[in-house]
């Protein structure tokens, strides 16, 4: 969404050719109210955004805003799970040990590297003080980013690479609380180095010993 170069260039052409409130609902006003929400967050923090704001900023009247969300809650969940459905697909390359390599090392530098990784650790912050805002993130982002994260391991199963009854939920907590906790809470570096290392650990204890991802013992 928000963001510099190319991307921030094409939404400021999206916000600038829609001033005023000449035109209804359409996706590309939508589209320009996520994208200033995004901008927002990033550059004023959570507390310095507004539903005024947000409006001046996208071109559309605060009214158009309050019609399609009742908050800057609600925008601003929906523009950063559009992000993350945008810029995170989750891999499928057949091999356990590729795709949790590439799925782990691409949620680190989203969430690390991005504008809108930005915009997830305003909203985990405001979360600490916030119920509302904190059960929508649950709800929203992690239940849906959960299931999103249990599908190389759910294929992995489908081919035999794990065992019969593997318990995914337990899995993702091992291998995506250390990298969670390192973005939230130590603010130490989430290299690529250190998600290989931890999908490594994990090929080590559970994969079968006939899957090609498990590592020589």
């Amino acid at each position: 969404m928000g963001g510099s170069g190319s991307a921030g260039k094409a939404a400021d052409a999206r916000r600038a050719a829609h001033r005023g409130n000449r035109y209804g609902r359409s996706e590309e006003a939508r589209q320009a109210v996520l994208d200033a929400a995004d901008d927002l967050l990033v550059e004023r923090g959570f507390a310095g955004v507004t539903m005024e704001g947000i409006a001046a900023r996208a071109g559309v009247a605060k009214q158009t805003i309050y019609r399609w969300w009742p908050s800057k809650v609600d925008v601003l969940m929906d523009a950063f799970i559009e992000d993350m459905a945008e810029h995170l697909p989750v891999p499928d390359h057949g091999d356990l040990g590729r795709d949790l390599r590439a799925h782990l090392g691409g949620l680190a530098g989203f969430l690390t590297r991005s504008d809108p990784g930005a915009v997830f650790r305003a909203l985990a912050g405001q979360a600490q003080h916030d119920p509302e805002l904190a059960a929508r993130l649950r709800a929203d982002y992690l239940g849906r980013q959960r299931a999103r994260d249990a599908l190389p391991l759910a294929r992995a199963v489908e081919r035999g690479e794990l065992p019969a009854g593997f318990d995914v939920g337990f899995a993702l907590d091992q291998l995506l609380g250390p990298l969670y906790y390192r973005v939230l809470v130590t603010g130490e570096p989430v290299s690529r180095e250190f998600t290989d290392r931890l999908v490594e650990r994990f090929l080590s204890q559970y994969a079968l010993p006939s899957s090609p991802s498990r590592p020589p013992g």
